[in-house]
């Protein structure tokens, strides 16, 4: 089974993800892969909140980049925390989109039950740079191809869902 939290910033999808793998997986441990990199004060902030917030509730994997790699060997449900910030990621080390997406599909074809978390950037203005203008279609991209794989879709704000699908 394959679910997706998309949401705006602050939103609520994280936390209602968390609690929705938690109820979805028993007594088994999921996993919990933060694919966030430490770029700035800030950024170590909201992970340090994250943190706090799992507690010892989930099996903790780090990994920015390489998420097919480090999915592959899950024999666990795991959560993945956060696409965004994956594909932030790979835009920063110029990682041509074609190749994130197939990776992103790849993923989404793997055996194990997993729920993603997403942020919905398209529903502001167009940006007013090049780069800021390829995130959000990219990201677009990919919760077509997230919502084309998963079996439920909700639509988080106020930390509230919508199921979508």
């Amino acid at each position: 089974m394959k679910t997706l939290f998309i949401g705006g910033i602050k939103s609520g999808k994280s936390r209602l993800a968390e609690a929705y793998i938690l109820e979805q997986a028993h007594k088994d441990k999921p996993y919990y892969l933060a694919t966030t990199e430490f770029f700035d004060d800030e950024i170590q902030t909201r992970v340090t909140i994250h943190q706090q917030r799992r507690k010892d509730f989930f099996i903790t994997l780090e990994e920015p980049v390489k998420l097919l790699e480090a999915l592959e060997s899950c024999q666990r449900p795991v959560l993945i925390e956060c696409v965004s910030m994956w594909l932030n990621n790979l835009l920063y080390y110029q990682i041509p989109e074609v190749d994130i997406l197939q990776e992103l599909e790849a993923v989404l074809q793997l055996p194990c039950a997993m729920v993603l978390v997403h942020n919905e950037v398209g529903l502001g203005v167009i940006a007013d740079n090049p780069l800021a203008r390829q995130f959000v279609d990219l990201s677009g991209k990919a919760a077509q191809l997230m919502g084309q794989y998963c079996d439920e879709v909700f639509f988080c704000s106020a930390g509230l869902t919508l199921k979508m699908k």
